[in-house]
């Protein structure tokens, strides 16, 4: 057991804090929370999700940091070191194939926001109509060469942060993305709500509207809180295997929570606000991020160019950011796996985490292109990926590690965890044992259920 005594923590506790939230925090927080508030009665979603962040994705978030930081291992390891010689092993392998399954296919979508962010600097996004955005797009996204070029350099990029180490490369580069990442998610909501017609854009944020509240809404607000929060892909075990004895596991959930919800929401007042302002409904997905607010940007700041061209530039920075946070912490669960269980060097295991996806990668980004009639199950390989990772692995890894804290560990070890071993109270024990055991586990079969389309309300 000496190698875990000298197991590499993270520096500070708000290091741990802002990896963790790093993880969290991603492309999703910023197209996909504003368009699911607004559709689902604004203020009204709102709560119901942060109910199921409170509810679901706290406790799990919880017990997930009990199994890496109890283990002194990475996901794919620490079901193994923490049941051994039980099938609980494949919980942690199934963990760590789901994030790099992710990180093959979001690095695709990853650098398209360096293109962005390259076309907006550069003055390409500059003049164009409503027309010739979609079109930029769709030949960007569907060129063979181009969309690689950018994710061969977000890979890189991710690379060289995840082989600098935990505390040179993770924790230092979470201090610097982290608060750039919030100072630009708070000027670009500044200038939104500041736009003339701004105020409609808000209310429809923000005005709970309790008629569009279904039984598919709640089953909407805990799967937007389970896949924002990172739950389930091996990420926060991994982590947590680096946090000292001394951090606070609910304080720093609530922390990373906080955190994430505020992005979200920030991110709903930057969108709303401008498009409401100049009469544009936000679609969902890639369309709002690289067709409809390249638009918007132009319309809402026609008569000053210059904030039109910092908006843009800035934007696409902060979505940069955001995904590269994820992607860090994505590649970071396989490379710690095959640094411990195969005791690779650092750097050995980085390069073929690094091959594996650049390869996926390949293949998800000439599917959307070249290789779009190759099909999987009706789906082409990118999608195909999307539907395997979100819809089935990611719900059915969450509740296995809430089962797995909630039944098998020792009630004592819980406890001594949540509790720093008797260092701190922790009256909310009993709730959360109850959340894990029956609520939690409940809760994500019906999101999967409903995710698969068996549900019919």
């Amino acid at each position: 057991m000496q190698h875990k005594s000298e197991r590499v923590n993270f520096g500070s506790k708000l290091g741990a804090i802002l990896a963790a939230a790093g993880s969290a925090v991603g492309l999703g927080n910023i197209w996909r929370f504003p368009y699911e508030t607004g559709n689902h009665g604004g203020a009204a979603f709102i709560l119901i999700y942060l109910g199921c962040v409170i509810v679901f994705g706290l406790p799990i978030m919880i017990a997930e940091f009990t199994i890496g930081r109890r283990a002194k291992a990475c996901t794919g390891g620490a079901y193994e070191t923490l049941a051994p010689g039980t099938h609980w092993k494949w919980v942690g392998y199934a963990g760590v194939l789901t994030g790099f399954l992710i990180l093959g296919y979001y690095s695709v979508v990853a650098g398209w926001t360096l293109e962005y962010v390259w076309q907006a600097a550069s003055f390409g996004l500059s003049g164009k109509t409503s027309g010739e955005y979609v079109s930029m797009f769709q030949d960007f996204s569907q060129q063979p060469f181009r969309p690689l070029l950018w994710l061969f350099v977000f890979m890189f990029v991710t690379h060289f942060v995840i082989v600098k180490g935990v505390k040179d490369g993770i924790e230092k580069s979470s201090k610097i993305m982290m608060p750039l990442l919030f100072v630009l998610v708070i000027l670009l909501a500044g200038c939104s709500i500041m736009l003339p017609g701004a105020e409609k854009g808000i209310k429809f944020l923000l005005h709970p509207d309790f008629s569009k509240v279904t039984p598919d809404v709640f089953l909407g607000a805990m799967g937007q809180a389970f896949f924002s929060m990172s739950l389930g892909m091996g990420c926060l075990s991994t982590y947590a295997s680096y946090f000292g004895k001394e951090t606070r596991l609910g304080h720093t959930a609530m922390s990373v929570g906080l955190i994430d919800t505020c992005v979200a929401v920030l991110a709903g007042l930057i969108i709303f606000p401008a498009a409401f302002s100049v009469g544009i409904q936000p679609d969902a997905g890639p369309s709002l991020i690289f067709i409809t607010l390249p638009n918007v940007f132009q319309q809402a700041f026609a008569n000053v160019p210059f904030l039109a061209y910092i908006c843009s530039v800035a934007f696409y920075v902060l979505l940069a950011l955001a995904a590269l946070t994820s992607t860090i912490s994505l590649h970071e669960v396989s490379t710690a796996f095959l640094h411990e269980k195969f005791h690779f060097t650092r750097g050995r295991a980085a390069c073929i985490v690094t091959g594996g996806c650049l390869l996926i990668g390949v293949v998800s980004s000439l599917a959307l292109g070249e290789w779009s009639s190759v099909k999987i199950g009706g789906l082409n390989m990118f999608d195909a990926l999307d539907y395997l990772t979100a819809k089935i692995m990611l719900p059915v890894c969450g509740m296995f590690a809430a089962v797995f804290v909630g039944w098998v560990l020792d009630k004592s070890i819980v406890k001594g965890e949540v509790t720093n071993y008797g260092m701190l109270k922790a009256p909310y024990f009993p709730v959360y044992l109850i959340v894990l055991k029956f609520v939690a586990p409940i809760g994500i079969l019906a999101i999967f259920i409903n995710e698969l389309g068996l549900l019919s309300w």
